[in-house]
């Protein structure tokens, strides 16, 4: 067993073992318990958060081209520095690519199922990634699942760590929501090549299907999403609190699902399409508005599992 797992094993209150013997027991050192990884700093932050901007604008760009955009900015930094905040926001540069590598035999991948697919039906394909979320002072991790006909968000969680168990608590809960699809569609990432992730979705008897090494493309329904809540929300809002990141994440899944029509979707709502009802309309000289609270598990795994009161008010002039 890897020792980050072994680590996640310790149980800093147990009545009986203390954490020294039970480090002994997992052969694991005693300072990595009250290891604490030192915190980005504020110029990391800020790069962190133009990288992030810059990717939606310029996702062909790499090293070399991003050390002039900063240093035009006025940042002096080494290009090991820039892959390394590279490597955090998730930034994967569109280019070809030779191929002149063999896959990992250690991790294994999955074939690309949706070459000449039809999808023409709900809950038919899925697809599920991860994006950077920049905070005020520091970030969060968010990770979606997006039914790929009707574009209906099904799932989603912020965390601030990247891992498979993650991943699959979120599948599972769209699943006891919403139903299994036939298959789901991924990236190479190392939390959808776990077994923690693909046995979870194996169990479920559904299908695995993962881009192509360096084709980004190969998922683009949900990198739209991404490109989509950044400049239509996260940009927006400079949030400093997790649960105010929640909560305003909530009103824009509930937003995008329920209310933005989709020119792809002939002007309809995902939420017409993936369950064939009407959109609420609002009266006439009368703002739409939604209230909502968040509860303790949609803040642990992000669930689109919500209650909300829609409320018509007159616009003040």
């Amino acid at each position: 067993m890897p020792a980050k797992q072994r680590l996640e094993l310790i149980d800093c209150n147990h009545p009986a073992l203390s954490i020294s013997r039970q480090c002994k027991l997992f052969s694991i050192h005693r300072s990595a318990v009250y290891y604490k990884p030192a915190q980005e700093s504020a110029e990391n932050l800020a790069i962190m958060r133009m990288l992030d901007e810059q990717y939606m604008r310029t996702p062909f760009y790499g090293v070399l081209r991003l050390r002039v955009v900063l240093a035009e900015l006025g940042y002096t930094v080494n290009a090991k520095r820039i892959r390394r905040l590279m490597r955090a926001v998730g930034w994967k540069t569109v280019y070809c690519k030779p191929r002149t590598t063999r896959p990992d035999p250690i991790a294994l991948k999955y074939p690309y199922l949706l070459t000449g697919l039809q999808i023409t039906r709900p809950n038919q394909v899925w697809g599920i990634d991860i994006t950077y979320v920049p905070m005020k002072d520091g970030f969060m991790y968010l990770c979606a699942v997006i039914d790929l006909y009707s574009r209906f968000v099904v799932g989603w969680g912020v965390k601030n760590q990247m891992t498979a168990e993650w991943c699959a608590a979120i599948v599972q809960d769209a699943v006891a929501a919403h139903g299994k699809p036939e298959i789901i569609n991924s990236d190479q990432g190392s939390q959808f090549t776990a077994d923690a992730y693909t046995k979870m979705i194996k169990g479920l008897q559904i299908k695995i299907s993962m881009d192509g090494k360096g084709r980004a493309i190969d998922n683009i329904f949900i990198e739209r999403l991404w490109r989509t809540l950044k400049y239509e929300h996260l940009y927006l809002f400079n949030y400093d609190m997790v649960i105010s990141l929640m909560k305003g994440l909530r009103r824009f899944f509930l937003f995008y699902n329920e209310q933005r029509i989709h020119q792809s979707l002939d002007y309809k709502t995902p939420i017409e399409i993936y369950k064939g009802i009407d959109r609420l309309k609002p009266l006439p000289g009368a703002a739409l508005t939604k209230s909502m609270a968040v509860s303790s598990v949609v803040t642990r795994s992000g669930g689109i599992k919500y209650n909300h009161t829609f409320c018509q008010s007159q616009i003040v002039p």
